[in-house]
Protein backbone atom coordinates (compact mmCIF):
# COMPACT_ATOMS: atom_id res chain seq x y z
CA UNK A 1 0.00 0.00 0.00
CA UNK A 2 3.06 1.96 1.22
CA UNK A 3 4.73 1.55 -2.08
CA UNK A 4 1.66 2.65 -4.41
CA UNK A 5 1.09 6.10 -2.52
CA UNK A 6 4.93 6.30 -3.10
CA UNK A 7 4.42 5.63 -6.75
CA UNK A 8 1.65 8.11 -7.17
CA UNK A 9 3.53 10.79 -5.40
CA UNK A 10 6.84 10.24 -7.67
CA UNK A 11 3.89 10.16 -10.86
CA UNK A 12 2.57 14.14 -9.58
CA UNK A 13 5.99 15.53 -8.89
CA UNK A 14 6.81 14.01 -12.24
CA UNK A 15 3.67 15.80 -13.90
CA UNK A 16 4.33 19.33 -11.94
CA UNK A 17 7.89 19.53 -12.66
CA UNK A 18 6.83 18.69 -16.53
CA UNK A 19 4.15 21.68 -16.52
CA UNK A 20 6.46 24.05 -14.98
CA UNK A 21 9.38 23.16 -17.34
CA UNK A 22 6.63 23.54 -20.18
CA UNK A 23 5.64 26.70 -18.57
CA UNK A 24 8.96 28.24 -18.60
CA UNK A 25 9.68 27.36 -21.98
CA UNK A 26 6.55 29.14 -23.15
CA UNK A 27 7.85 32.02 -21.00
CA UNK A 28 11.17 32.58 -22.46
CA UNK A 29 9.76 31.58 -26.41
CA UNK A 30 6.83 34.50 -25.26
CA UNK A 31 9.92 36.87 -24.26
CA UNK A 32 11.92 37.26 -27.53
CA UNK A 33 8.51 37.68 -29.15
CA UNK A 34 7.27 40.87 -26.45
CA UNK A 35 10.84 41.90 -27.27
CA UNK A 36 10.87 41.67 -31.12
CA UNK A 37 7.26 43.42 -30.87
CA UNK A 38 8.88 46.42 -28.49
CA UNK A 39 12.00 47.02 -31.01
CA UNK A 40 9.87 47.60 -33.77
CA UNK A 41 11.85 50.22 -36.41
CA UNK A 42 11.86 53.90 -35.97
CA UNK A 43 9.00 55.51 -37.23
CA UNK A 44 9.83 58.04 -39.45
CA UNK A 45 8.52 61.36 -40.24
CA UNK A 46 8.84 64.84 -40.57
CA UNK A 47 10.87 67.08 -37.40
CA UNK A 48 11.33 70.48 -37.54
CA UNK A 49 13.20 72.68 -34.74
CA UNK A 50 11.50 75.39 -33.05
CA UNK A 51 11.93 79.05 -34.14
CA UNK A 52 10.76 82.14 -33.33
CA UNK A 53 9.35 83.90 -37.06
CA UNK A 54 7.55 86.31 -38.80
CA UNK A 55 4.31 84.48 -39.82
CA UNK A 56 2.14 85.99 -43.08
CA UNK A 57 -1.96 86.27 -41.99
CA UNK A 58 -4.49 84.77 -44.38
CA UNK A 59 -7.10 87.09 -43.00
CA UNK A 60 -10.40 88.64 -44.65
CA UNK A 61 -13.08 91.63 -43.60
CA UNK A 62 -16.58 91.77 -44.30
CA UNK A 63 -17.17 95.01 -46.08
CA UNK A 64 -20.00 97.05 -47.52
CA UNK A 65 -18.67 98.01 -51.21
CA UNK A 66 -19.50 101.77 -51.69
CA UNK A 67 -18.25 104.87 -54.68
CA UNK A 68 -17.40 107.94 -52.88
CA UNK A 69 -17.62 109.88 -56.19
CA UNK A 70 -20.53 109.17 -56.92
CA UNK A 71 -22.90 112.53 -57.73
CA UNK A 72 -26.27 113.14 -57.72
CA UNK A 73 -26.83 116.34 -60.70
CA UNK A 74 -28.84 118.72 -59.99
CA UNK A 75 -29.80 122.02 -61.75
CA UNK A 76 -28.62 125.32 -61.28
CA UNK A 77 -30.44 127.05 -63.93
CA UNK A 78 -34.47 128.05 -63.58
CA UNK A 79 -36.16 126.77 -67.66
CA UNK A 80 -37.80 124.14 -69.22
CA UNK A 81 -35.96 120.69 -70.01
CA UNK A 82 -35.33 120.72 -73.53
CA UNK A 83 -32.99 117.87 -74.25
CA UNK A 84 -31.45 114.42 -72.44
CA UNK A 85 -28.57 113.47 -74.53
CA UNK A 86 -28.30 109.29 -72.31
CA UNK A 87 -30.16 106.75 -72.24
CA UNK A 88 -30.59 105.48 -68.46
CA UNK A 89 -27.93 103.40 -67.12
CA UNK A 90 -25.61 104.32 -69.67
CA UNK A 91 -21.80 104.77 -69.27
CA UNK A 92 -20.62 108.72 -69.40
CA UNK A 93 -17.37 110.21 -69.47
CA UNK A 94 -16.68 113.32 -67.52
CA UNK A 95 -17.26 116.16 -69.77
CA UNK A 96 -20.15 114.71 -71.54
CA UNK A 97 -23.10 116.71 -72.51
CA UNK A 98 -26.28 114.88 -70.96
CA UNK A 99 -29.30 117.86 -70.08
CA UNK A 100 -30.03 120.93 -71.76
CA UNK A 101 -32.01 123.73 -70.28
CA UNK A 102 -33.06 126.43 -72.49
CA UNK A 103 -30.09 127.41 -72.88
CA UNK A 104 -31.85 130.55 -75.59
CA UNK A 105 -33.11 132.49 -72.58
CA UNK A 106 -29.40 132.92 -71.13
CA UNK A 107 -27.55 133.11 -74.71
CA UNK A 108 -30.41 136.15 -74.94
CA UNK A 109 -28.76 137.44 -71.42
CA UNK A 110 -25.22 137.40 -72.53
CA UNK A 111 -26.14 139.28 -75.56
CA UNK A 112 -27.76 141.73 -73.29
CA UNK A 113 -24.74 142.02 -70.83
CA UNK A 114 -22.40 142.20 -73.42
CA UNK A 115 -23.88 145.44 -74.43
CA UNK A 116 -24.49 146.77 -71.34
CA UNK A 117 -20.53 146.32 -70.85
CA UNK A 118 -19.92 147.88 -74.15
CA UNK A 119 -21.61 151.04 -73.20
CA UNK A 120 -19.78 151.04 -69.71
CA UNK A 121 -17.09 151.02 -71.24
CA UNK A 122 -17.60 153.81 -73.95
CA UNK A 123 -18.78 156.28 -70.68
CA UNK A 124 -15.60 155.04 -69.01
CA UNK A 125 -13.87 156.48 -71.78
CA UNK A 126 -15.75 159.92 -72.02
CA UNK A 127 -14.88 160.50 -68.50
CA UNK A 128 -11.63 159.31 -68.99
CA UNK A 129 -10.58 162.42 -72.08
CA UNK A 130 -12.95 164.78 -69.81
CA UNK A 131 -10.95 163.96 -66.95
CA UNK A 132 -7.83 164.51 -68.66
CA UNK A 133 -8.87 168.20 -70.28
CA UNK A 134 -9.80 169.79 -67.13
CA UNK A 135 -6.40 168.43 -65.93
CA UNK A 136 -4.81 170.61 -68.22
CA UNK A 137 -7.65 173.55 -67.82
CA UNK A 138 -6.60 173.27 -64.04
CA UNK A 139 -2.98 174.09 -65.06
CA UNK A 140 -4.01 177.08 -66.44
CA UNK A 141 -6.20 178.03 -64.07
CA UNK A 142 -9.11 177.70 -66.72
CA UNK A 143 -11.27 175.57 -64.30
CA UNK A 144 -11.65 175.71 -60.98
CA UNK A 145 -10.50 172.58 -58.65
CA UNK A 146 -14.32 171.40 -57.93
CA UNK A 147 -14.18 171.18 -61.63
CA UNK A 148 -11.57 169.04 -61.81
CA UNK A 149 -12.24 166.81 -58.67
CA UNK A 150 -15.80 166.53 -60.37
CA UNK A 151 -14.30 164.95 -63.68
CA UNK A 152 -12.07 162.76 -61.57
CA UNK A 153 -14.62 161.31 -59.49
CA UNK A 154 -16.83 160.79 -63.29
CA UNK A 155 -13.79 158.66 -64.22
CA UNK A 156 -13.77 156.81 -61.41
CA UNK A 157 -17.68 156.28 -61.15
CA UNK A 158 -17.04 154.98 -65.08
CA UNK A 159 -14.41 152.34 -64.30
CA UNK A 160 -16.71 150.94 -61.55
CA UNK A 161 -19.40 150.70 -63.98
CA UNK A 162 -17.07 148.67 -66.32
CA UNK A 163 -16.59 146.06 -63.45
CA UNK A 164 -20.30 145.60 -62.85
CA UNK A 165 -20.88 145.11 -66.75
CA UNK A 166 -17.80 142.76 -66.36
CA UNK A 167 -19.22 140.72 -63.30
CA UNK A 168 -22.91 140.92 -64.90
CA UNK A 169 -21.58 139.25 -68.08
CA UNK A 170 -19.71 136.40 -66.28
CA UNK A 171 -22.67 135.50 -64.35
CA UNK A 172 -24.53 135.69 -67.19
CA UNK A 173 -22.08 133.41 -69.02
CA UNK A 174 -21.82 131.21 -65.85
CA UNK A 175 -25.65 130.62 -66.43
CA UNK A 176 -25.45 129.95 -70.19
CA UNK A 177 -23.09 127.05 -69.10
CA UNK A 178 -25.08 125.49 -66.67
CA UNK A 179 -28.13 125.55 -69.23
CA UNK A 180 -25.85 122.30 -70.52
CA UNK A 181 -25.21 120.00 -68.08
CA UNK A 182 -22.72 117.79 -68.59
CA UNK A 183 -20.75 115.11 -66.67
CA UNK A 184 -18.43 116.06 -63.63
CA UNK A 185 -17.07 112.81 -63.14
CA UNK A 186 -17.52 109.04 -65.50
CA UNK A 187 -18.80 106.40 -64.65
CA UNK A 188 -23.05 104.79 -65.15
CA UNK A 189 -25.56 106.97 -64.88
CA UNK A 190 -29.13 105.90 -63.29
CA UNK A 191 -32.71 107.00 -63.91
CA UNK A 192 -33.94 110.65 -65.26
CA UNK A 193 -35.74 111.73 -62.75
CA UNK A 194 -36.92 114.58 -64.89
CA UNK A 195 -38.71 114.56 -68.35
CA UNK A 196 -37.98 116.36 -71.29
CA UNK A 197 -40.79 119.53 -71.11
CA UNK A 198 -40.58 119.88 -67.44
CA UNK A 199 -40.14 123.11 -65.99
CA UNK A 200 -36.96 122.83 -63.57
CA UNK A 201 -35.78 125.50 -60.82
CA UNK A 202 -32.15 125.84 -58.99
CA UNK A 203 -31.93 122.77 -57.05
CA UNK A 204 -34.18 120.14 -58.81
CA UNK A 205 -32.34 117.16 -58.93
CA UNK A 206 -31.91 115.34 -62.15
CA UNK A 207 -29.76 112.06 -61.92
CA UNK A 208 -27.23 110.48 -60.36
CA UNK A 209 -23.28 109.10 -62.13
CA UNK A 210 -21.92 106.26 -59.44
CA UNK A 211 -18.15 105.80 -60.87
CA UNK A 212 -17.20 102.25 -61.12
CA UNK A 213 -13.62 102.32 -61.67
CA UNK A 214 -11.99 102.29 -59.41
CA UNK A 215 -14.00 101.40 -56.32
CA UNK A 216 -13.28 102.04 -52.78
CA UNK A 217 -14.03 99.91 -49.99
CA UNK A 218 -14.37 100.63 -46.62
CA UNK A 219 -13.45 98.01 -43.67
CA UNK A 220 -12.60 97.69 -39.94
CA UNK A 221 -9.66 96.15 -38.86
CA UNK A 222 -9.37 94.32 -35.39
CA UNK A 223 -6.75 96.63 -33.61
CA UNK A 224 -3.77 94.38 -33.17
CA UNK A 225 -4.00 93.68 -36.81
CA UNK A 226 -4.28 97.08 -37.24
CA UNK A 227 -1.22 97.48 -35.12
CA UNK A 228 1.36 94.84 -36.69
CA UNK A 229 -0.20 96.86 -39.99
CA UNK A 230 0.96 99.80 -38.90
CA UNK A 231 3.91 98.33 -37.98
CA UNK A 232 5.01 97.31 -41.25
CA UNK A 233 4.13 100.90 -42.53
CA UNK A 234 6.67 102.54 -39.82
CA UNK A 235 9.56 100.32 -41.31
CA UNK A 236 9.17 102.64 -44.25
CA UNK A 237 6.48 100.79 -46.41
CA UNK A 238 3.44 102.95 -48.31
CA UNK A 239 0.11 102.03 -47.77
CA UNK A 240 0.09 101.71 -51.72
CA UNK A 241 2.81 99.39 -51.53
CA UNK A 242 0.45 96.77 -49.78
CA UNK A 243 -1.64 94.78 -51.77
CA UNK A 244 -5.00 93.83 -51.08
CA UNK A 245 -8.03 91.61 -52.75
CA UNK A 246 -11.86 91.42 -52.82
CA UNK A 247 -13.38 88.22 -53.03
CA UNK A 248 -17.08 88.49 -54.43
CA UNK A 249 -19.30 85.53 -53.83
CA UNK A 250 -20.87 84.16 -56.33
CA UNK A 251 -24.26 84.48 -57.53
CA UNK A 252 -26.30 81.22 -58.08
CA UNK A 253 -23.77 79.02 -56.76
CA UNK A 254 -21.19 80.41 -59.28
CA UNK A 255 -17.37 80.45 -58.29
CA UNK A 256 -16.17 83.44 -56.29
CA UNK A 257 -14.77 85.98 -58.23
CA UNK A 258 -11.30 88.39 -57.07
CA UNK A 259 -10.22 92.30 -57.90
CA UNK A 260 -6.53 93.26 -57.50
CA UNK A 261 -6.22 96.80 -55.18
CA UNK A 262 -4.31 98.14 -53.04
CA UNK A 263 -4.50 100.06 -49.46
CA UNK A 264 -5.16 103.76 -49.09
CA UNK A 265 -5.58 104.72 -45.76
CA UNK A 266 -5.28 103.44 -42.32
CA UNK A 267 -6.77 105.26 -39.70
CA UNK A 268 -5.27 106.57 -36.84
CA UNK A 269 -7.76 105.70 -33.65
CA UNK A 270 -9.61 102.92 -32.23
CA UNK A 271 -12.94 102.90 -32.36
CA UNK A 272 -14.44 103.01 -28.48
CA UNK A 273 -17.47 100.59 -28.77
CA UNK A 274 -15.93 98.16 -31.49
CA UNK A 275 -12.50 98.00 -31.01
CA UNK A 276 -11.49 98.44 -34.37
CA UNK A 277 -9.79 100.94 -36.83
CA UNK A 278 -11.18 102.16 -39.84
CA UNK A 279 -9.32 101.27 -43.53
CA UNK A 280 -10.01 101.79 -46.50
CA UNK A 281 -8.74 100.26 -50.13
CA UNK A 282 -9.10 101.07 -54.06
CA UNK A 283 -9.70 98.43 -56.48
CA UNK A 284 -9.78 98.75 -60.32
CA UNK A 285 -12.94 97.64 -61.83
CA UNK A 286 -12.68 98.63 -65.55
CA UNK A 287 -15.43 95.60 -66.46
CA UNK A 288 -17.96 97.27 -64.04
CA UNK A 289 -18.07 93.47 -63.28
CA UNK A 290 -18.99 94.82 -59.24
CA UNK A 291 -21.24 97.15 -58.62
CA UNK A 292 -21.71 99.26 -55.41
CA UNK A 293 -23.61 97.87 -52.68
CA UNK A 294 -22.30 94.73 -52.79
CA UNK A 295 -21.27 92.90 -49.57
CA UNK A 296 -17.23 91.69 -50.17
CA UNK A 297 -14.47 90.45 -47.86
CA UNK A 298 -11.45 91.90 -48.02
CA UNK A 299 -8.37 90.47 -47.66
CA UNK A 300 -4.65 91.72 -47.13
CA UNK A 301 -1.72 91.03 -48.46
CA UNK A 302 1.41 91.13 -46.41
CA UNK A 303 -0.52 91.48 -42.99
CA UNK A 304 2.07 89.52 -40.62
CA UNK A 305 2.61 88.74 -36.74
CA UNK A 306 6.22 89.26 -35.91
CA UNK A 307 8.54 87.32 -33.96
CA UNK A 308 5.91 84.08 -33.18
CA UNK A 309 6.40 80.56 -32.63
CA UNK A 310 4.31 78.92 -34.92
CA UNK A 311 3.90 74.53 -36.51
CA UNK A 312 1.97 73.59 -39.26
CA UNK A 313 -1.67 72.76 -38.15
CA UNK A 314 -1.44 69.18 -38.98
CA UNK A 315 0.86 69.07 -35.91
CA UNK A 316 -1.01 69.75 -33.62
CA UNK A 317 -3.91 67.02 -31.91
CA UNK A 318 -6.17 66.70 -29.67
CA UNK A 319 -5.18 65.39 -25.99
CA UNK A 320 -6.51 64.66 -22.59
CA UNK A 321 -5.75 67.83 -21.78
CA UNK A 322 -6.35 69.88 -24.55
CA UNK A 323 -4.50 70.43 -27.94
CA UNK A 324 -0.83 68.65 -28.05
CA UNK A 325 2.01 68.40 -30.17
CA UNK A 326 4.34 65.41 -29.92
CA UNK A 327 8.15 66.53 -29.52
CA UNK A 328 11.45 64.40 -29.21
CA UNK A 329 13.07 63.95 -26.74
CA UNK A 330 17.16 63.66 -26.66
CA UNK A 331 17.31 59.74 -27.35
CA UNK A 332 14.90 60.55 -30.05
CA UNK A 333 11.59 59.38 -29.02
CA UNK A 334 7.66 60.50 -29.02
CA UNK A 335 6.77 62.72 -26.10
CA UNK A 336 3.29 64.44 -25.89
CA UNK A 337 3.65 68.26 -24.97
CA UNK A 338 0.36 70.27 -23.89
CA UNK A 339 0.14 74.13 -25.81
CA UNK A 340 -2.06 77.14 -25.98
CA UNK A 341 -3.17 77.99 -29.60
CA UNK A 342 -3.52 81.54 -31.31
CA UNK A 343 -4.72 82.25 -34.64
CA UNK A 344 -4.60 80.33 -37.74
CA UNK A 345 -2.64 81.97 -40.23
CA UNK A 346 -2.89 79.65 -43.33
CA UNK A 347 -1.36 75.73 -43.14
CA UNK A 348 0.62 77.22 -39.58
CA UNK A 349 -0.71 77.46 -36.87
CA UNK A 350 0.63 80.18 -33.54
CA UNK A 351 1.69 78.92 -30.88
CA UNK A 352 1.19 80.90 -27.45
CA UNK A 353 2.50 78.69 -24.88
CA UNK A 354 3.89 75.39 -24.74
CA UNK A 355 6.96 75.65 -26.95
CA UNK A 356 10.37 76.94 -26.57
CA UNK A 357 12.51 77.92 -29.51
CA UNK A 358 15.34 74.98 -29.85
CA UNK A 359 12.17 72.59 -29.05
CA UNK A 360 11.99 69.52 -31.74
CA UNK A 361 8.64 69.25 -33.24
CA UNK A 362 6.86 66.33 -35.52
CA UNK A 363 5.30 68.53 -37.93
CA UNK A 364 4.54 65.22 -40.20
CA UNK A 365 1.39 63.43 -40.21
CA UNK A 366 0.78 62.20 -36.48
CA UNK A 367 -1.64 59.05 -37.26
CA UNK A 368 -0.17 56.13 -35.32
CA UNK A 369 1.98 58.51 -33.11
CA UNK A 370 2.43 57.55 -29.36
CA UNK A 371 4.34 58.99 -26.59
CA UNK A 372 7.62 56.90 -26.33
CA UNK A 373 7.89 55.24 -29.63
CA UNK A 374 11.05 56.11 -31.42
CA UNK A 375 11.52 58.74 -34.44
CA UNK A 376 13.69 59.00 -37.18
CA UNK A 377 13.66 62.28 -37.83
CA UNK A 378 13.17 63.57 -41.34
CA UNK A 379 14.20 66.70 -42.47
CA UNK A 380 11.32 69.76 -42.68
CA UNK A 381 11.32 71.67 -46.07
CA UNK A 382 9.31 74.27 -44.44
CA UNK A 383 7.02 74.01 -46.50
CA UNK A 384 3.57 74.02 -44.31
CA UNK A 385 0.92 73.88 -46.99
CA UNK A 386 2.56 71.19 -49.09
CA UNK A 387 2.33 68.69 -45.73
CA UNK A 388 -1.44 69.70 -45.68
CA UNK A 389 -2.65 68.99 -49.15
CA UNK A 390 -0.41 65.72 -49.05
CA UNK A 391 -2.48 64.85 -45.91
CA UNK A 392 -5.59 65.90 -47.71
CA UNK A 393 -4.86 63.73 -50.64
CA UNK A 394 -3.97 60.84 -48.57
CA UNK A 395 -7.26 60.96 -46.22
CA UNK A 396 -9.11 61.46 -49.99
CA UNK A 397 -7.35 58.14 -51.06
CA UNK A 398 -8.28 56.11 -47.97
CA UNK A 399 -12.15 57.50 -48.02
CA UNK A 400 -12.01 56.71 -51.63
CA UNK A 401 -10.55 52.83 -50.50
CA UNK A 402 -13.01 53.01 -48.02
CA UNK A 403 -16.03 53.19 -50.02
CA UNK A 404 -14.80 50.47 -52.74
CA UNK A 405 -14.61 48.30 -49.96
CA UNK A 406 -17.74 49.05 -48.57
CA UNK A 407 -19.25 48.74 -52.01
CA UNK A 408 -17.89 45.33 -52.99
CA UNK A 409 -19.11 44.24 -49.39
CA UNK A 410 -22.45 45.16 -50.13
CA UNK A 411 -21.95 43.29 -53.88
CA UNK A 412 -21.16 40.13 -51.76
CA UNK A 413 -24.02 40.17 -49.72
CA UNK A 414 -26.30 40.73 -52.45
CA UNK A 415 -24.83 37.95 -53.86
CA UNK A 416 -25.18 36.03 -51.21
CA UNK A 417 -29.07 36.20 -50.85
CA UNK A 418 -29.61 36.13 -54.01
CA UNK A 419 -27.95 32.61 -54.22
CA UNK A 420 -29.51 32.12 -51.35
CA UNK A 421 -33.04 32.33 -52.13
CA UNK A 422 -32.23 30.20 -55.70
Amino acid sequence: MKKMIHSRRASLMTLVAALALAACGQEQAEAPQQGAQQESPPHKVEVAEVARQDIPLDKSYPSLLRSDDEVTLVARVNGFLEERHFEPGQMVEEGDRLYTIEPDLYQATVNQREADLQSARAELSRAQRDAQRFEQLLSQNSVSRQQYDQALADQRVAQANVAQAEAALTSANLDLGYSQVTAPVSGMIGLSQINVGNLVTSGTELATITPLDPLEVRFQLPQRDAFELRRQLSDGIQAADISARLSIPGISGGEDSELEGHLDFLGSSVDRDTSTVQATATFENPEASVLPGQFVRVRIEGLKRFDVIAVPEIAVTQGLMGPQVYVLDEENKARERTVTLGELAGPWLIIQDGLAPGDRVIVGDPAGLEAGRAIDPQPFSGNAEALVEEREQEQSQEQAEEAQALEGAAEGQTAEGEEGTQ
